[in-house]
């Protein structure tokens, strides 16, 4: 496994990139970044498999990102060799001027060359 530094860059790098409306929107993009295996709890408690979020995600709204995204307070953990698990807060600021918090945490698994999103959970918290 790469240095622990390095790692954490690549993983929140990889990360980061499903926040951008731009991956969002792009099938081939996100069919790259999930496992095939892939679930995910949202912060409604709602369970989601990966074809569900690739649809939802690619029919998110195409008029732009009416909200501002901050991320904040990464951590990374060894899983195994193949495995890591990243912690992390969130802060989207909405276009009616709330904010909503959450917590945040992604398995992310190595695939051959490749990290590839296994598992995600957002659990809606207060600000920090």
């Amino acid at each position: 496994m790469a240095d622990e530094g390095t790692l954490l860059a690549q993983i929140i790098a990889l990360e980061e990139a499903l926040h951008r409306p731009d991956v969002r929107r792009a099938r081939d993009r996100l069919e790259s970044l999930l496992a095939d295996e892939f679930r995910e709890i949202g912060a409604s408690g709602r369970f989601y498999g990966r074809a569900e979020i690739i649809e939802l995600l690619t029919q998110e709204d195409k008029g732009g990102d009416e909200s501002t995204f901050l991320a904040s307070d990464y951590a990374l953990t060894s899983i195994s060799e193949d495995a890591v698990l990243l912690t992390y807060r969130t802060d989207r600021l909405q276009a009616d001027g709330t904010h909503r918090h959450a917590l945040r945490s992604s398995v992310w698994k190595r695939e051959g060359c490749a990290w590839r999103l296994f598992f995600h959970q957002g659990t809606l918290t207060g600000p920090k």
